[in-house]
């Protein structure tokens, strides 16, 4: 079953392998056994117990189908939050100016400023945190639940079962103090029926009953009195008491209309009761509040702005309309504001005239600050102003303003010297105006070089002497060119003295230079040179 690796079998050895996995599955053979002594169930499937080629697995085994790559350095645990592993009596070297623990340093302290750090007052020195650090792996660096204390769940559960029960306690005592009152009236007048007798009862009995389960449709218990005596019976409650239904609310045939096919009853069945008593009002009441008159009002702003020539339609381009009504609106509130402000400024609004405050009348203040001769505060404090425990507005290398004051070219700088060089010294104007001039030149260099490219390269045309020109003067030829040349006439003049070496296929060139009419010049022979006899 477990095989290792795919190996060529012939037709016996394969059918050999078949019986005996049959005679496994059937009991009658000895199940296969892993690299580990452990036995192999025969009846895994072939493509869950074959080992894939790229382990080059040797022996059977099952081993592929286990977790075989954990890490063994992966822990589950987490920070021990809070704790604390050692409280010094004095002051240490190295440790946090503010509360004295070595763990972190001043600017990373957690605990409130202290006007006089524990650096120099060595007391209430604060307990050393333990600092732990673990290897995640991918998982559980990703985990939003890694380290959570399940059992901090059962506080918040406490507290919904603790707001239930009051609510409940609440519930049940508010019906029974109405129920009561109701029997005190009844049984001031005298006239009960044991018909009203029953109903009473089985109504303090249905109070006493839980009100969170009447809410539900799931089976209640209910004392409920049958004819054979007052038995318990289990009732389902399929129906809201307090949902009644449109048409039940009013019974008179004047009242609001109630459109059976729609279920929707417009109009308030119920006009003169009391509006805090009523759970419904009618649908028009729906209709005319909430998000249902802003989409009124949306849908008459996009009808009227396509009456009067704009590209606009509610249902085909709602976003467009709904951002044409905001802007619409945000314009007509500002025209409002503007008027408003133009008739205030030209008659003026004593109805919003206030009182001057009372801290600026003759300049008092309930605040008393007695000052001395120099101005210093004797008695009194000024209203402090919160700082940041970070440093601000430290002016290093003659800056008179800080890094990040400037901003150009995606570039933060100082503000003062417009340097992009950070710790750099502050050159002022001068630096200013030196950086201006050499972006400047930096552009024209750039401008003359472009212009540079865009013009073409001439090149220069090489001129060749043609035959029967004379040489000019003013020539000058070069010596290895030349040398070569001579060498072309030379095989040349032997080519035409033995018409057997002469090739079959000439190559013809009619670019003749002024080397090469040198080297004729020299090779030619003269008739009338009395030295002509003596050139070859």
């Amino acid at each position: 079953m477990a095989t290792a690796s795919v190996s060529f079998k012939s037709r016996e050895d394969h059918r050999k392998q078949l019986e005996l996995e049959e005679a496994r599955k059937a009991g009658l053979a000895p199940a296969e056994v892993d690299e580990d002594g452990k036995e192999i169930n025969p009846h895994i499937p072939q493509y869950m117990s074959s080992a894939p080629w790229y382990l080059n697995a040797d022996k059977p085994s099952l081993k592929h189908q286990r977790n075989w790559k954990s890490d063994p350095n992966y822990t589950k645990s987490w920070y021990d939050r809070g704790a604390k592993l050692f409280q010094a009596n004095k002051y240490r070297k190295g440790a946090c100016e503010n509360c004295g623990a070595m763990t972190h340093d001043k600017k990373s302290c957690m605990e409130r400023p202290r006007n006089v750090g524990a650096k120099w007052t060595n007391i209430n020195i604060a307990p050393d945190e333990k600092v732990e650090s673990f290897e995640l792996d991918y998982d559980g660096k990703r985990d939003r639940w890694n380290g959570y204390d399940p059992s901090t769940y059962t506080r918040v559960i406490a507290d919904y079962e603790a707001r239930e029960e009051a609510r409940k306690k609440y519930l049940k005592e508010q019906q029974l103090k109405k129920l009561e009152e109701k029997d005190g009236e009844e049984g001031g007048e005298n006239v009960a029926s044991e018909e009203e007798d029953e109903e009473d009862g089985l109504k303090i009995d249905e109070a006493k009953v839980d009100e969170s389960a009447q809410m539900d449709f799931a089976k209640v218990e209910k004392r409920v009195r049958t004819t054979g005596g007052g038995s318990t019976g289990t009732v389902r409650n399929l129906r809201i008491r307090e949902d009644t239904a449109k048409y039940l609310l009013n019974l008179d045939v004047n009242s609001a209309y109630y459109d059976p096919k729609t279920r929707s009853m417009r109009e308030d069945p119920l006009p003169d009761a009391d509006p805090n008593d009523k759970f419904y009002v009618g649908d028009n009441q729906n209709r005319l509040s909430g998000q249902a008159l802003e989409f009124k009002q949306l849908n008459i702003h996009a009808w009227e702005a396509f009456d009067k020539g704009q590209d606009i339609h509610m249902q085909a381009a709602p976003s467009q309309a709904e951002l044409l009504f905001k802007s619409f609106k945000i314009k007509k509130e500002k025209l409002k504001s503007e008027n408003k402000d133009k008739i205030m400024e030209k008659y003026g609004n004593a109805a919003s005239e206030e009182p001057i405050p009372r801290e600026l009348l003759l300049g008092q203040s309930e605040r008393e600050i007695e000052y001395d001769r120099t101005g210093r505060i004797i008695k009194g404090q000024d209203v402090a102003l919160p700082k940041s425990k970070y440093e601000e507005d430290v002016f290093i290398n003659n800056h008179t303003s800080v890094w990040g004051s400037w901003w150009k070219d995606h570039q933060w700088g100082y503000k003062c010297c417009k340097q992009t060089i950070r710790n750099s010294y502050c050159t002022g104007l001068a630096g200013i105006e030196a950086a201006e001039a050499s972006a400047d030149l930096m552009k024209a260099n750039m401008a003359r070089k472009e212009a540079a490219e865009d013009e073409p390269v001439r090149q220069e045309e090489k001129r060749l002497a043609t035959w029967g020109t004379d040489v000019p003067d003013d020539l000058v030829l070069d010596k290895k060119l030349l040398d070569e040349a001579l060498k072309k006439e030379g095989a040349r003049r032997k080519e035409e003295m033995d018409e057997r070496k002469r090739k079959y296929n000439v190559k013809w060139n009619d670019e003749v230079t002024a080397e090469d009419m040198e080297a004729y010049r020299m090779k030619r022979i003269h008739h009338d040179d009395p030295m002509k006899d003596f050139l070859h």
